[in-house]
């Protein structure tokens, strides 16, 4: 069975306390903006809940604005005493598997990076590899990711090195790479960032390894594509082992 498409980033803030929810949700809202225009079903996000549906569908995230007060104010309560770990898991609120989407962020200062997660189910499925790269590149701009990944959720049954992000759809990383050192690679997207003055500069590449269709992690060849890109890299120390994120 094909799986559906994830995006997975891991990040360090470098700070020795938790970020306060309101900074955490407003960090999902601005990148929940961004992936609104594909489907209306992306529009509107609510508060997760393992309880029941009707749980599940009585905060809703966001309004026009940002994060709702309501929103804040059930996980500031429910987050009280929390200064190690907190995660916030946001649902479309779609009835069918078919039209699900999440939204999760998990912050702690335990030793363990950062991450944010986004999965969707919508049909039709992403066909443009433009689609999700923008959405890499927004990613980039809130998170400073040192790695971000998009592609099948179960393709890392496929990567080659397990101790390390496999390449999938597309691969971020934050250094700037040449076509020679990638060759493998069908695009690599620049991704810009601002220098301590203020004037743009590249902070990143997005390296996709298929454009002319959907990734998927049932075609051998995308599979092989992909693998190739992950072993170019580790011959030359550019894709980092989970241990040093």
């Amino acid at each position: 069975m094909k799986s559906p498409p994830a995006m997975e980033l891991s990040f360090r803030r470098g700070q020795p306390k938790l970020i306060d929810v309101e900074t955490q949700l407003n960090e999902l809202y601005e990148f929940s903006r961004v992936v609104a225009p594909y489907s209306e079903l992306l529009e509107r996000w609510w508060l997760s809940s393992s309880s029941s549906k009707a749980d599940a569908q009585m905060y809703e995230a966001f309004d026009a604005n940002g994060p709702t007060t309501a929103a804040l104010a059930v996980l500031s309560q429910k987050n009280l005493g929390v200064h190690d770990l907190r995660s916030i898991s946001l649902w479309n609120g779609a009835e069918k598997d078919a039209e699900s989407a999440g939204l999760s962020s998990r912050v702690n200062i335990l030793g363990r990076p950062d991450t944010v997660e986004f999965s969707l189910r919508l049909k039709p499925e992403v066909a443009d590899w433009r689609v999700p790269a923008s959405w890499l590149t927004k990613a980039v701009s809130i998170w400073q990711p040192s790695v971000c990944t998009f592609g099948p959720f179960w393709y890392s049954d496929h990567k080659v090195f397990e101790d390390r992000p496999g390449v999938s759809w597309m691969l971020y990383l934050p250094q700037t790479l040449a076509q020679q050192q990638v060759p493998e690679a069908r695009a690599l997207v620049p991704v810009v960032g601002k220098d301590e003055k203020g004037k743009d500069k590249q902070i990143g590449t997005i390296v996709v390894s298929v454009i002319d269709e959907p990734f998927s992690d049932e075609n051998l060849e995308h599979v092989k594509i992909a693998n190739a890109i992950e072993v170019r890299l580790v011959d030359q120390d550019l894709l980092p082992r989970y241990a040093d994120l």
